[in-house]
């Protein structure tokens, strides 16, 4: 399996998404800050994932989150307390 996450920056609120694997390895490496991109927001949180069966579907859907107002806006729809 493949999963698309949104992490939570507890510290100044600030969204990261990605995609993985290994959904609970990825998270040990961001709350220990290995990652350059979230190591700075620490704290973090997990705020929402999905899981694909294909790489390319996860890939392409992490892809439409970071690039695509819609999909941020259809996101909010679905979790709007867990992003605020």
């Amino acid at each position: 399996m493949f999963y698309v996450y949104v992490l939570k920056s507890l510290k100044d609120g600030l969204l990261y998404y990605g995609y993985t694997n290994d959904l609970k390895r990825r998270l040990v490496e961001h709350t220990k800050g290995l990652n350059k991109s979230t190591k700075h927001r620490l704290p973090i949180k997990l705020v929402y994932y999905e899981a694909y069966a294909s790489q390319a579907d996860a890939r392409a859907r992490e892809l439409r989150l970071k690039n695509s107002a819609g999909a941020y806006t259809a996101l909010k729809r679905r979790i709007p307390v867990s992003l605020r």
